[in-house]
């Protein structure tokens, strides 16, 4: 049930697509941010387990903003332009969607790697 459900919502089976999306979102959940700072913040906070560049990124951002889950503004920082994004009702929505999805399936993957019923734990 689970994979038909992240299959009708993403035509692309590979379901690790949707991490900068849920990572994003979770970090402008807490304050705003601009492009590069949410790049870093990706890789300070996973421990370098997870680093989008800003190739995968910005696009990330725009089309998230496109959709209504993020709002832009502009800013000028020590003379530097720059666009900090932010989470819309739509983004917390989205958000509080993928984090259950995903947290179904971290518990899957794990009763799968912890054996059990047909086959033993991965060492």
């Amino acid at each position: 049930m689970y994979y038909c459900h992240l299959m009708r919502r993403d035509t692309n089976p590979n379901f690790m697509n949707g991490v900068p999306e849920l990572l994003i979102l979770r970090l402008l959940q807490q304050q705003e941010m601009y492009g590069y700072e949410i790049v870093q913040a990706i890789r300070e906070r996973t421990g370098s387990v997870v680093a989008i560049g800003e190739g995968v990124g910005y696009p990330v951002l725009h089309g998230m903003e496109q959709d209504g889950a993020l709002k832009s503004r502009r800013k000028s920082v020590n003379g530097r332009s720059r666009i900090y994004y932010s989470l819309t009702k739509r983004g917390a929505r989205r958000l509080s969607d993928l984090a259950e999805d995903w947290s179904k399936l971290t518990v899957a993957v794990r009763m799968v790697l912890a054996g059990g019923q047909y086959g033993e734990a991965i060492p």
